[in-house]
């Protein structure tokens, strides 16, 4: 059973830095496009942060220049270098990714489990 794995949320007061790390646990036979979402208490999920399988990254508006997103292929394993925090960055994260499980099988999307990010102003 596939399944993403998600590490490194915590505490952590404004200005400082986290690192998420999201890895796929189980056989894949490829991976696409990874992301991070995230979604705060009141509010709906919103998408952070994307990387195509060719290294091309988006990021909303809101963490552009403090958050970088970047993926190891080899690995199955996208991660989320968060500096300059803010307490409006307080939320739970999520992992996506586009997965192909079977050989000739479509990508199917997963999500992770999710993992708390507060920032303490």
């Amino acid at each position: 059973q596939v399944q993403l794995v998600e590490a490194g949320g915590g505490l952590v007061q404004a200005g400082g830095s986290l690192r998420l790390t999201c890895a796929v646990s189980g056989s894949i036979v490829s991976s696409n496009t990874m992301a991070w979402y995230r979604q705060a208490p009141g509010k709906q999920r919103g998408l952070v942060a994307s990387i195509s399988r060719g290294r091309s990254s988006n990021y909303a508006d809101s963490v552009k220049g403090r958050f970088t997103i970047s993926s190891n292929n080899t690995k199955n394993t996208v991660y989320l270098q968060m500096n300059s925090l803010k307490p409006e960055d307080t939320a739970v994260y999520y992992c996506n990714m586009y997965l192909r499980v079977g050989v000739g099988g479509i990508f199917v999307n997963y999500w992770g489990q999710g993992t708390q990010v507060t920032v303490s102003s």
